[in-house]
C-alpha cells in the first residue's frame, strides 16, 4: 500500500487480529499504541503488503541488516485456515530474495505456542529470545527462514 491510501481497514484487521492477544502476553503488543497514521507512516518507509478484498491479510517488511523482516502479519479471523498466512510468507521470501536478502526474520511471543508452530510448520527456526525492556526473562522468539 501506498502511504496515502486509507489505512484504517487495515488497522481494523490488525486490532481485530491481535484482539486475542490481550491478557496473554506480557507485556501488551505495540499494535495497541498503533494508529492509522503510523501505518501510513510504515507504508511510507518501508513495506506494507495487503490482500484484497477486506483487507483479507497483511503484513510489514522491512530491510534490517541481511534480512528481510516480517512484522504485524495478520489474516481476518474469517479466512483463518484458508492459506494466507502462508500466501503472505510466501511473498516475504520471495521479496527478500528479490532484494538479496539471505533470511525472512519474524518474531513472536513466549506465550504464543500456537504462532510458534505455526512459524515452525513454514520453515522457521528459533534463533534468539529476547527480553522487552524491564523484563527479566524472555518475552520474544526470533524465527528465522532462509530463503
Amino acid at each position: 500500500m501506498a502511504p496515502d491510501e486509507e489505512m484504517a481497514p487495515v488497522h481494523t484487521l490488525l486490532t481485530d487480529a491481535f484482539g486475542y492477544m490481550e491478557g496473554v502476553i506480557d507485556p501488551p503488543s505495540s499494535l495497541t499504541r498503533m494508529t492509522p497514521a503510523d501505518l501510513a507512516s510504515d507504508a511510507a518507509q518501508n513495506e506494507l503488503w495487503v490482500l484484497e478484498p477486506g483487507p483479507a491479510a497483511c503484513m510489514i517488511l522491512t530491510v534490517k541488516g541481511d534480512t528481510l523482516y516480517l512484522g504485524k502479519l495478520a489474516v481476518d479471523g474469517r479466512l483463518r485456515g484458508a492459506g494466507l498466512a502462508r500466501r503472505m510468507i510466501g511473498h516475504a521470501v520471495a521479496r527478500a530474495r528479490a532484494l538479496g536478502l539471505a533470511h525472512v526474520t519474524l518474531q513472536t511471543r513466549v506465550e504464543l505456542t500456537g504462532n510458534q508452530a505455526t512459524f515452525q510448520r513454514l520453515g522457521f527456526r528459533e534463533v534468539e529470545r529476547t527480553a522487552h525492556p524491564g523484563y527479566d526473562r524472555p518475552t520474544s522468539i526470533t524465527y528465522r527462514r532462509a530463503v
